[in-house]
């Protein structure tokens, strides 16, 4: 750390190597030195899936004339057919929605998270909960959905599985992470304040609702807190000063990625050096704010999105200036 930055990380050498929920800014932060480059992006590149069609086809928004990025993160649960907590529909559901907006000066990112059950305009479908998309049409008609929704550009897409979660915590030696209340899960006891966590214990706090009055907006945040704690670990000097953990966590990762054809090695190589000076306390978290709810004609329960809010946020968005925003409001949940 420079002594005259307080909090810089010595990120010089650093390039991205794998995407999804933070993850596309903590391994951002985490391909590490010219050594071992080589060996980390050949990892990425033969490890991670690509879909086969990311994106949906016909008109678009336009890419943000400022040179910001947006990034769609998606998580999945592949035990979802032996977890209680799982989502057992038809053709599978995303459990977990994240937009990752990378600002145009490279100085700040900013994740936000959209409930699963958020009642939005599904395009073809009309009014449905916005997870219903992935089960619909996969990643074409999410992308889609959030881009209608948002009125934004979606330049990159990431996807990963959950199990992945447990491989990249264990390989990074665990990870810390900050809960809000105490609770138990899986085995597991959480308290509040900070937590170590290994790879088994990370899988219960990331995929727990259950345990909470809030449910799924309590998992949200407790999602948010995880991935803080990855970006926290994964900028640490003694993990970028070692190759077995750099590798362990970036191979531990890609086998449970999926991106679009775009986001290469070297497209985020390209994107790590543009990031090298970014500050994990520039990275905000928040949630698409939904503070209703209600029932749809045939007997779903959803969250009712706050209008005002969102375009508020869609102009935000749009103008590049979102941690502006935040800063102004309480922002999300």
């Amino acid at each position: 750390m420079s002594a005259h930055r307080a909090g810089r990380r010595p990120l010089a050498r650093v390039i991205i190597g794998a995407v999804a929920s933070l993850v596309t800014v903590a391994v951002a932060l985490a391909l590490a030195a010219a050594g071992f480059v080589t060996h980390i992006a050949n990892t990425y590149q033969g490890r991670t899936t690509t879909i086969a069609q990311a994106f949906p086809s016909g008109s678009r928004p336009s890419q943000n004339a400022h040179g910001a990025l947006n990034v769609l993160l998606l998580g999945s649960d592949s035990r979802a057919q032996l977890d209680p907590d799982g989502d057992h529909a038809a053709g599978g559901r995303s459990d977990t929605m994240m937009v990752l907006h990378i600002a145009a000066d490279r100085r700040s990112v900013s994740v936000m998270s959209i409930l699963r059950d958020s009642w939005v305009d599904v395009p073809g479908h009309g009014m449905a909960k916005i997870n219903a998309a992935y089960s619909w049409g996969g990643v074409p008609l999410t992308v889609q959905t959030v881009e209608g929704l948002l009125g934004l550009h979606i330049d990159h897409v990431a996807e990963i599985d959950f199990a992945g979660f447990a491989g990249m915590t264990d390989a990074l030696g665990g990870v810390d992470v900050r809960s809000d209340q105490a609770f138990t899960a899986r085995g597991h006891r959480f308290t509040a304040g900070v937590n170590h966590l290994d790879g088994d214990a990370a899988l219960a706090f990331v995929r727990e609702r259950y345990a909470f009055t809030d449910a799924d907006r309590q998992r949200v945040r407790n999602q948010q807190a995880f991935l803080r704690g990855i970006a926290d670990t994964v900028t640490d000097r003694g993990t970028l000063t070692s190759p077995s953990r750099i590798s362990g966590f970036v191979g531990a990762m890609s086998e449970h990625l999926s991106v679009d054809s775009g986001l290469t090695a070297r497209r985020l190589a390209t994107l790590g050096w543009e990031l090298r000076g970014l500050r994990t306390s520039e990275i905000g978290f928040f949630t698409l704010p939904a503070p209703g709810g209600g029932t749809s004609a045939d007997g779903q329960s959803y969250v009712v999105v706050d209008q005002e809010a969102l375009g508020s946020i869609r102009q935000a968005l749009a103008a590049d200036t979102l941690p502006q925003y935040l800063a102004a409001t309480a922002g999300g949940l």
